[in-house]
């Protein structure tokens, strides 16, 4: 039994145990226990299931399965319940049948080509699963990949945004420059008047607003009929 089966056995063994006690028949079908312990598809079940009777966690009375023991499995544990051979049909010769082969009787090339065959089987299911996951993985990853593309356009879009941020930051700036550079232009000592810092503000909102261009539109710095700074008036 390789590593993922062993999983899978004792994760329908794990669930199974969730609801009965040892000793008793299972409450549901193995399919659905097999669904909540999170096994893909039923052939994963039977093949979990015939690893439990094998090793006398399970046990078949009457076409139901009793829980017999609730501990995992372990790696590398031997089957304690031989699986039934298959019967072979006597071979008549001369109207009589030929006595049975002796249990200590040598192996044969049938029995290397039956074991050959049956490991065939084994592998081709262990196959079908392995490619059952590859699918669920390859469908995650196609999930994080719109995922990534989704997170790249979203902060491209910041990236825009704050460009055109600090754009505006700059032409505010630069307004804001060109009041004072007036304001010291006539000489003004005294600090800005309650006007003029409206006017300031005035000239720093209005590049954030639509259409603004941060030219002032009609607005000038205020003159010294409008308020200048004590101190300006007699020039």
């Amino acid at each position: 039994m390789n590593e993922q089966s062993l999983r899978a056995a004792n994760d329908f063994l794990q669930a199974a145990s969730a609801s009965v006690q040892p000793g008793d028949f299972l409450d549901r079908a193995p399919t659905d226990i097999g669904k909540e312990a999170g096994l893909p598809n039923p052939l994963a079940v039977a093949r979990a299931v015939r690893a439990l009777a094998a090793r006398r966690r399970l046990e078949t009375e009457d076409g139901r399965y009793r829980l017999l023991d609730a501990t995992p499995l372990q790696a590398g544990e031997p089957e304690s319940v031989p699986r039934t051979p298959r019967k072979r049909k006597a071979r008549r010769k001369g109207g009589r049948a030929e006595t049975a082969a002796p249990a200590d009787r040598r192996a044969t090339y049938s029995d290397l080509g039956r074991a050959v065959v049956e490991r065939i089987i084994e592998l081709g299911r262990e196959a079908g699963e392995a490619k059952g996951l590859a699918d669920g993985l390859r469908r995650e990853a196609k999930d994080n990949k719109a995922a990534r593309i989704e997170a790249e356009q979203r902060a491209s879009r910041h990236f825009e945004r704050l460009k055109e941020l600090e754009h505006k930051l700059e032409m505010a700036e630069a307004n804001l420059r060109s009041v004072l550079a007036a304001a010291r232009g006539r000489g003004a000592t005294a600090a800005p008047s309650d006007t003029e810092m409206e006017a300031v503000l005035r000239i720093l909102k209005r590049p954030s607003e639509p259409g603004g261009d941060g030219d002032g539109d009609g607005e000038r710095a205020p003159g010294p009929e409008e308020g200048a700074p004590q101190g300006a008036a007699g020039e």
